[in-house]
C-alpha cells in the first residue's frame, strides 16, 4: 500500500485546491424587468422568457 514519505504542507496542500473555489452564477438581467436572472431560464420575478410572457405575473396581487 502506497504511503507519503513526507506530510503534505498546508501550503502545497491549498496551491492544488485553488482551482475547486465555487464561482457565484450570474447570467445577466431579464430584459423586460431588469432583475438578475440565470441566463435560459424565465426570469423568476416577472415570468418573462425572450421577451415574452411565459408565467403568470406573480408580483400582482389579485
Amino acid at each position: 500500500m502506497a504511503v507519503p514519505k513526507k506530510k503534505t504542507s498546508k501550503s502545497r496542500r491549498d496551491m492544488r485546491r485553488a482551482h475547486a473555489a465555487l464561482v457565484p452564477v450570474f447570467g445577466g438581467e431579464c430584459q423586460t424587468c431588469g432583475e438578475k436572472k440565470r441566463p435560459h431560464h424565465v426570469c423568476p420575478v416577472c415570468g418573462h422568457y425572450n421577451k415574452r410572457p411565459v408565467l403568470k405575473d406573480s408580483r400582482v396581487s389579485e
